[in-house]
């Protein structure tokens, strides 16, 4: 479940397609636009993509994950359009056994989609709009399963 959207994501769906028996634990990230950056006010985000080329680049990282931790399943929405402050910009989702491999996933992926989805961001406020880039994260090692 890979998925740019101007709708508000649906988080029961999300939750109920990443959930499997087999897991002991589901860790969600839910990034909300928050009311200031860079000590300036923040009114509002605006995102924009191509579609299919962003989703394109979440199942690319997905496969990261997968080769690195043992998850059972992972799913991601990205916002689209306008996003108010408070709204969520980005939730992802990651199952596995253990909650250290789901966590450490969760924040690995987070990262990875700022990094390299070609979804752009312009943040409106004080002192007009401007536009915002992804960063670079260095790679953790490769998770050890817990015990």
């Amino acid at each position: 479940m890979f998925e740019v959207s101007r709708e508000p994501p649906d988080l029961q769906r999300l939750m109920n397609f990443v959930r499997k028996d087999e897991s002991g634990a589901v860790a969600l990230f839910y990034g909300v636009v928050r009311n200031h950056n860079q000590g300036r006010r923040v009114q509002y985000l605006e995102y924009d993509a191509y579609p299919g080329m962003a989703v394109k680049k979440m199942r690319e990282v997905a496969e990261e994950v997968r080769a690195r931790w043992p998850i059972t399943e992972m799913g991601m929405i990205h916002r689209m359009g306008r996003v108010e402050v408070g709204e969520a910009a980005l939730v992802v989702a990651v199952s596995s056994p253990h909650r250290r491999e789901a966590f450490e996933a969760c924040q690995y992926a987070v990262d990875r989609v700022k990094e390299i989805v070609p979804i752009w961001k312009k943040e409106v406020g004080e002192g007009g709009e401007v536009w915002l880039e992804g960063h670079h994260v260095s790679p953790p090692e490769t998770a050890a399963p817990s015990p």
